[in-house]
């Protein structure tokens, strides 16, 4: 039986939580080159670090270092939680 897959943003996830990215929303050029030269490819794994109060930025670990995104740039990303 296949499983579907349930798409979610990295606002959703909680610290520790591990998604796949599978995609991005339209954004404009400049945003989806910067998060592509940060590592966030697709089938990357990004794990939740730390979310700040206002949920903004949130840190986020990917290919063996952090980095945090503001969060107009982590709702670019579309994920797929594991």
């Amino acid at each position: 039986m296949a499983q579907s897959t349930v798409l979610v943003k990295l606002a959703d996830l909680q610290k520790s939580d591990q998604a796949r990215i599978i995609g991005y929303e339209h954004s404009d050029d400049v945003a989806l080159h910067r998060l592509l030269t940060l590592g966030l490819t697709k089938d990357e794994i990004v794990t939740v670090k730390q979310v700040a109060p206002m949920g903004d930025p949130v840190k986020v670990g990917v290919r063996g270092f952090n980095l945090s995104l503001r969060k107009d740039e982590a709702q670019a990303l579309i994920l797929t939680k594991i």
